[in-house]
């Protein structure tokens, strides 16, 4: 995890504007953003399309220069240098490898661009590919490997010219979802064995929530909530961040009172206690947020009672949609008996884990 220090990798006000495509007006793709990445640290922007995350990405590399702002890196102005001058790599979703290459060829091309000697290029490459679990690839072409393979190979370009700063453009968004898994699990191994500084771009929740000490959320240019994966889940500062990262069910409530930092509230007709982050007062409608594992059902006729609409059994969990005064809400319940197991159209009495409960403003 990364330490609590002055960022090895600063962006500093940083804005993007490009023009409209009709001429008229301008787009503010990245607006203001300032972000410390500590040194070693796996940093996650995550985000709807749209939201910035791609083009704060190229303004880090180099791709793309900035309208305002700085970046820093290890205390230098990096803002307008090419790619070729920052002491990072990129890993692009496409692996834009060379077919005509082998795939030792390939690994290799960076360190000969850099005029490294014949001998230490050997070296680093096959150091390289003993890492990535490639040993004996050297001399295929890009077409006889798998997705996987090709995927380990644009990673080990990366890594042998010795970056200072790793990126990656969303590198998994084109292998099947078993692969995704296993490569994701690779990458965070391999990251933290080397302990190298990586800014990770995607729009996968679960993949940020699995690889990253620390996510960034954002939404129209801007830095929606910063924190570590399980911060963002069980604290969102916003609708918006709730809603983004994994699924949420979202209840008008009316505060009856409050006592230092904590709320009185009523919910689902249990009287309960809910932390504040922000001032309230009696009277006040807010919004609860309830992740749907943090939901209960029982044939119980003494709690509130839903009716299933939608029943989902898939195995190791099952999932419902159930009616309650009309609104609509997700449960999740994980590794169902079968007596636990309800059908659509059942009555069912509905209950929640009380301190998984999150406050929101309206």
């Amino acid at each position: 995890m990364a330490n609590d220090q002055v960022g090895s990798l600063i962006l500093d006000n940083i804005s993007k504007i490009f023009p409209q495509r009709d001429g008229q007006g301008e787009v503010r793709a990245v607006d203001d953003v300032s972000l410390a990445i500590y040194e070693g640290e796996f940093l996650t922007l995550l985000g709807p399309s749209g939201c910035g995350k791609t083009t704060t990405l190229r303004l880090i590399s180099g791709f793309e220069m900035p309208s305002a702002g700085r970046i820093l890196l290890d205390g230098k102005d990096i803002s307008h240098r090419p790619p070729n001058k920052r002491d990072m790599a990129m890993v692009f979703q496409s692996y834009a490898l060379f077919p005509h290459m082998t795939v030792f060829n390939n690994i290799a091309y960076g360190l000969r661009v850099q005029h490294v000697s014949r001998s230490e290029i050997k070296a680093r490459v096959e150091k390289v590919l003993d890492l990535m679990s490639l040993p004996t690839l050297g001399e295929r072409r890009p077409n006889e490997l798998s997705g996987g393979q090709q995927q380990r190979v644009a990673l080990a370009r990366s890594l042998v010219v010795e970056p200072r700063v790793l990126l990656f453009d969303e590198p998994l968004s084109n292998l099947d979802a078993k692969l995704r898994v296993q490569m994701r699990s690779e990458i965070r191994n391999i990251q933290r064995r080397l302990n190298i500084t990586s800014v990770y771009v995607t729009h996968d929740q679960v993949e940020a929530m699995a690889l990253s000490d620390r996510v960034v959320v954002m939404n129209e240019g801007k830095i929606a909530q910063l924190g570590a994966p399980e911060e963002i889940y069980r604290h969102p500062q916003s609708r918006f961040v709730a809603d983004f990262i994994g699924r949420a069910n979202f209840l008008p409530v009316t505060v009856d009172s409050v006592t230092g930092e904590r709320a009185d509230i009523t919910l689902l007709g249990q009287n309960m206690s809910s932390a504040l982050t922000f001032d309230a007062s009696a009277g006040n409608r807010l919004t609860a947020v309830l992740r749907p594992e943090a939901l209960l059902l029982k044939n119980d006729p003494d709690l509130k009672q839903a009716t299933v609409k939608q029943a989902m059994y898939l195995g190791a969990s099952s999932e419902y949609i159930v009616d309650v005064d009309g609104q609509e809400l997700i449960v999740v319940e994980s590794d169902p008996s079968a007596e636990q197991i309800f059908r659509e159209g059942q009555s069912v009495g509905i209950s929640f884990v009380p301190e998984t409960v999150h406050l929101l403003t309206q």
